[in-house]
């Protein structure tokens, strides 16, 4: 199992190394992404980006039939936190983050996939999310009952989340904050599979 994470986190540190490298014109990441999905459309209306797609139907898969296995956990965990870093950073160029996204997609099986796809996740469900997490929004959207992911949470993890992430929604810029706090929820809960 350690060889496998082992190689696992070569190959990630290979791609994060090679999208550095000798490309002076790559664009860094803005607001939205530039990945494509072949499942995880998003047309329709409100749809979320795919990576918080990704992020958010892997933590509404708990429970379910297709629910993240333990070896999926161990081979998504570098990835997640490798776009947390480049997401971090605020200079990842557009490759990287495709190359992590991509690498998260195949990592997931069709069936799993198909689930998220099915969930049809709007800015209006990580709104549910977020107010099940204790998260206030700056909008003051997304009061309502949370699709149950992450498990419960103390309201003392709340404060803790909320304060280490910059007190979201209190003028932290909403969405982008949220979406921060997403993708360490994901981190933590692939760490406890």
């Amino acid at each position: 199992m350690r060889a496998r994470l082992g190689i696992l986190v070569l190959m990630l540190a290979t791609v994060v190394f090679a999208g550095c490298g000798g490309s002076p014109t790559a664009e860094p990441v803005a607001n939205g992404e530039t990945y494509v999905s072949a499942v995880l459309g998003t047309g329709y209306e409100g749809a979320l980006s795919v990576r918080n797609q990704l992020a958010l139907g892997i933590l509404g898969l708990e429970g379910s039939a297709n629910e993240i296995t333990e070896e999926q956990a161990a081979a998504l965990l570098p990835l997640w936190q490798g776009l947390r870093g480049t997401t971090r950073s605020g200079a990842s160029a557009v490759a990287e983050v495709d190359a992590l996204l991509s690498q998260i997609e195949e990592t997931l099986t069709p069936a799993q996939l198909e689930a998220v796809a099915a969930m049809q996740l709007t800015q209006d469900r990580l709104g549910e999310w977020a107010a099940s997490q204790g998260i206030t929004l700056g909008t003051g959207s997304g009061a309502g009952g949370g699709m149950g992911a992450g498990g419960g949470v103390s309201d003392e993890e709340r404060a803790t989340r909320q304060a280490e992430n910059g007190g979201v929604g209190a003028g932290a810029g909403g969405a982008g904050g949220t979406s921060t706090v997403l993708l360490d929820e994901v981190i933590s809960y692939l760490e406890g599979r």
